[in-house]
């Protein structure tokens, strides 16, 4: 049994948000107060009704202590035996709360237009360690069981619930900065700190560009494979996917990016998950700009073309007429989960770049950014508080701004109606070598060797790659020549072989069919896990084993994971 300490001012008999989860005891002020679940909600779960023992003034302070239990089935945690972890001795647990999820640990106001702080402590067995959302404050022995101990968190910044978080594990740390621990289990940990060491470099370039770090630690997590995403954004403790770690530090994007979160989406918040794109949209920009400092100005450019390729690939996917691939969405009966794509992040991105093209280049379009954060800091708004700011700040371009097609950028379906202006430089060798091999007929294939990609980054091969599945599938004898030239199969990078793959599973390659399953179960991130399965349902010849193989997998995959590749194989259970 757990308990929840509410500080409610205003509101009398309030409601409060729950899923799964059950409810013993409510006082308020100290006095038994009476409770009651409302009607359940297919996604958005069952209201629990506080009435308070005597009427309160408004204003006046009210505290409220719920004992509560969440379900060993919440969607927000994944539970972990010690077989499905790294060292195989410790079970683990971490949470996911975006988007609506923390309401399925304890009742909450489970919306981002509510910002709070909060106090914890959490107990656990004393090999294990805990660590939360928030500034570590010491750790003691549980006065109650002397096998286990107790770890102190406080985050004295408000935040909305979806940002509350909580790991448990054999957790390990390094430190790789003067505000940076990365943990992991023992066997990632070091790996980690060697992949994430650049993470200092980049709080002080976010610094520079957005204002004052205002969270003090900024720590990072590895997660087990499980965990659906690449990163999310929890105050002090950012939680990433073990897929970034290629070994060459060449996916620390995903770092820049959640670092920039401190400043958009923490700090500066959407207020209805319909705005995500505020929340996601600044943050790539921001993410994109620490690129550009740190690595010139022609690689923030091959960056946001790279983007810019993704967003055609999932409207591509979603279909161009998908309300879904709108800017600013309706969700009305929609749940958030279900319409997750990388339209925030990527069309988001495409207006801001375009927007800082038209105004006056990067840095006078950083100008705003940076007042836009101070204007909004530690509230929550809406895409029109963020255009009339936008007016206010240029005011002296609103004939510019006027020409911008708002309705069609904001609110109509597929690619945004403006592309921006990109420099080609590091893109041009990836559309070269795509091209030769689009037009390549099969007495050419043996032109092709490994030395074509002599000169390319990794990031140039994700992006060759990316333009290839653009098009209409390679013959087979060009994917296996493809094998052959570049061994592929060899590479480890998670971007490059998850795009090598879904190559090869749409020209119908059959020897790929393990290694596609194989990818798509050892670990979870959505991005790559779900397409993959995708592919191989769309292909006969390894539909039902993917069916199978999912059915297999789906008791140790992640909650939300389950749920949306579930939807994808037409097992919805």
């Amino acid at each position: 049994m757990r308990r929840a300490l509410i500080f409610l001012r205003k509101k009398p008999n309030p409601v409060l948000d729950t899923r799964d989860v059950q409810v013993f005891r409510v006082t308020v002020n100290g006095q038994d107060a009476q409770f009651a679940f409302g009607e359940k909600h297919s996604f958005k779960g069952t209201p629990l009704e506080i009435t308070f023992p005597k009427e309160l003034r408004r204003g006046q302070e009210a505290i409220v202590e719920i004992s509560f239990e969440s379900s060993p089935k919440s969607s927000a945690l994944q539970w972990f035996t010690p077989e499905q972890t790294s060292g195989k001795k410790h079970p683990f647990l971490f949470s996911q709360c975006q988007a609506t999820h923390c309401r399925a640990i304890f009742p909450c106001q489970d919306t981002p237009a509510v910002k709070l702080t909060y106090y914890a402590e959490i107990s656990v067995p004393k090999e294990l360690v805990a660590l939360m959302s928030a500034n570590r404050d010491g750790e003691m022995p549980d006065p109650e069981d002397s096998s286990r101990k107790i770890y102190c968190f406080s985050q004295n910044v408000p935040i909305p619930c979806y940002l509350f978080a909580l790991v448990v594990g054999a957790l390990e740390s390094r430190k790789i900065g003067p505000r940076t621990l990365v943990w992991a289990e023992k066997e990632l940990v070091d790996k980690s700190a060697y992949e994430f060491s650049e993470a200092e470099a980049m709080l002080k370039t976010a610094e520079d560009l957005a204002g004052p770090y205002v969270w003090g630690q900024y720590d990072l997590l590895v997660l087990p494979p499980s965990f659906p995403y690449g990163g999310m954004e929890n105050p002090c403790l950012t939680f990433v996917t073990p897929t970034l770690l290629a070994g060459d530090r060449s996916l620390s994007n995903v770092i820049a990016h959640e670092i920039s979160h401190s400043w958009t989406g923490n700090l500066v918040t959407n207020k209805t998950w319909e705005h995500f794109w505020l929340n996601e949209g600044h943050t790539v920009y921001l993410e994109r700009r620490i690129g550009g400092r740190l690595f010139g100005e022609q690689f923030r450019h091959f960056q946001a073309l790279g983007g810019w390729r993704e967003l055609q690939n999932t409207i591509n996917t979603l279909g161009d007429k998908n309300p879904v691939t709108n800017l600013v969405l309706n969700l009305d009966e929609v749940d958030p989960d279900v319409a997750y794509s990388s339209v925030p992040y990527e069309k988001g991105f495409a207006l801001l770049f375009y927007l800082e093209q038209l105004l006056g280049g990067p840095d006078v379009f950083m100008g705003f950014l940076k007042a836009y954060v101070q204007q909004f800091a530690y509230k929550s708004i809406v895409t029109e508080d963020w255009k009339k700011f936008l007016y206010s700040y240029f005011k002296d371009k609103v004939d510019v701004l006027d020409k911008v097609d708002w309705n069609s950028w904001f609110h109509a379906p597929g690619m945004p109606p403006v592309k921006p202006t990109y420099d080609m430089t590091l893109a041009n060798a990836c559309v070269a070598l795509s091209q030769r091999w689009i037009e390549a007929k099969d007495s050419d294939l043996g032109s092709f060797s490994s030395a074509d990609l002599k000169e390319m980054s990794s990031h140039q091969l994700i992006e060759f790659l990316a333009l290839l599945l653009l098009e209409a599938p390679l013959p087979l004898s060009h994917v296996k020549r493809m094998q052959e030239a570049y061994d592929f199969n060899a590479i480890n990078n998670s971007e490059i072989r998850f795009r090598w793959l879904r190559l090869c599973i749409r020209s119908k390659w059959e020897e790929a069919i393990p290694l596609a399953l194989k990818m798509a179960t050892d670990q979870g991130r959505m991005k790559f896990t779900r397409p993959l399965f995708r592919d191989l349902y769309s292909f006969d010849k390894s539909r039902d084993l993917a069916v199978k193989t999912f059915l297999e997998h789906r008791p140790s995959m992640h909650p939300v994971t389950s749920m949306l590749v579930g939807k994808d194989l037409k097992q919805d259970q």
